[in-house]
């Protein structure tokens, strides 16, 4: 019989077929789908964003469980009030303009939507204006930029001044291979993060 526990532990091994069933199996034992979703779905997140932040899991088995949590989430959605879906913020993603890398910043997007943020997800090669453009259409907290090449990196400081000049309320963190915590003081960014995990902290402490 389908639990908060196995449905969480089904997450964690990445078992998407599984965790499909498990989740109707809840739903249709009349099951509170919030806490599915927090109690099960996201739990088993939770365990998978610990251990790949410690080494212990990697980024094709972290994949492999947010697939396996979204398809859950998907089955749930169509129950909730948009209003009492898990949201501590919105965050739109992107890679810089002239960058055209997406699996690392695909990975920050699942693993923030996972951690109860609301993602926008605005894909490669976006400008700074595109940037600025999100930000005011989706009311968003959080501008969240990965680049992969120390050609591309400078679009960051580009996007921050822009975003500053157009005086919007919003934190600009960044990652990336070549980023680091040096980099993103010196252009201004309110963030880095090495990895997946420690940008959903990061995030976390920047809505706190």
């Amino acid at each position: 019989m389908a639990n908060f526990e196995s449905l969480s532990q089904s997450v964690i091994a990445g078992k998407e077929a599984q965790v499909k069933e498990q989740t109707q199996a809840l739903i249709d034992a009349g099951t509170d789908p919030l806490e599915i979703i927090n109690q099960g779905l996201i739990a088993g997140m939770n365990v998978v964003g610990a251990r790949f932040k410690n080494g212990e899991m990697f980024v094709p088995e972290v994949l492999m469980s947010a697939k396996s949590m979204s398809s859950g989430i998907e089955l749930v959605k169509p129950l909730i009030a948009d209003s009492d879906m898990p949201n501590k913020g919105t965050v739109i993603i992107g890679t810089v303009k002239g960058d055209l890398h997406d699996i690392g910043k695909n990975l920050v997007a699942m693993m923030l939507e996972s951690g109860g943020f609301k993602v926008i997800n605005l894909g490669t090669d976006i400008s700074p204006e595109k940037f600025v453009e999100g930000a005011k259409e989706y009311n968003t907290d959080i501008i969240a930029m990965s680049a992969l090449l120390t050609t591309t990196m400078l679009h960051m400081k580009d996007t921050i001044e822009l975003v500053k000049e157009e005086g919007l309320k919003v934190k600009c963190i960044i990652g990336g291979a070549p980023i680091s915590q040096d980099f993103a003081d010196e252009i201004g960014a309110d963030g880095f993060a090495p990895d997946a995990a420690s940008a959903t902290d990061l995030c976390g402490k920047l809505m706190a």
